[in-house]
């Protein structure tokens, strides 16, 4: 039995029209499904599995708390996630995946959601993730500060008169050309 096969969902075997499932995913389900953007949390999800016309249609639910790095300090921040899609599978001679309908082999006619799972999970995260207002690492938000240009008003960037030297060389290039 492989890591992810408690996620099987076999489509043959549904007695019912409407069918639940239901996990709790956290570090483990992550480590083995190795994605990007997350790789702890815990998420609570709800699969709602009906049959019409001779396709399934899943129906995911997730919701729980994801660890993701704070784009601003850099480090581990909670975030509150909550997302719903939908997934439509038919039974075929081979597996295909063309982005609308997944198709599985009619002969196994099961189908493993782990990685859709994941997909639901990664897409309720939002692309800025940064902490409440002064919740940020404090020794990383001084040395942001020492290294960040002053916004003014409006939100346009004041040059504070100090003159970094590193472009001094190229500066008197310019200056050069210019006489």
């Amino acid at each position: 039995m492989g890591r992810l096969d408690k996620y099987n969902v076999e489509l043959k075997g549904l007695t019912d029209a409407n069918s639940t499932y239901n996990w709790t995913v956290d570090q483990e389900f992550f480590g083995i499904v190795e994605g990007q953007e997350v790789q702890r949390g815990k998420v609570n999800v709800d699969l709602k599995v009906t049959k019409a016309s001779g396709v399934y249609h899943l129906n995911f639910s997730v919701n729980g708390t994801v660890i993701v790095t704070c784009d601003r300090c850099l480090d581990d921040m909670s975030l509150d996630i909550e997302n719903t899609g939908e997934l439509k599978v038919k039974l075929g001679p081979d597996f295909a995946d063309d982005g609308d309908i997944v198709v599985v082999p009619e002969d196994k006619g099961i189908v493993n959601v782990a990685w859709y799972i994941y997909e639901f999970i990664a897409l309720a995260i939002p692309i800025k993730h940064v902490h409440a207002p002064g919740k940020c690492n404090k020794g990383m938000m001084e040395k942001l500060d020492e290294h960040s240009a002053e916004e003014g008003d409006e939100g346009e960037i004041e040059d504070t008169g100090a003159n970094d030297h590193r472009w001094d060389a190229l500066n008197s290039l310019l200056d050069s050309d210019n006489e």
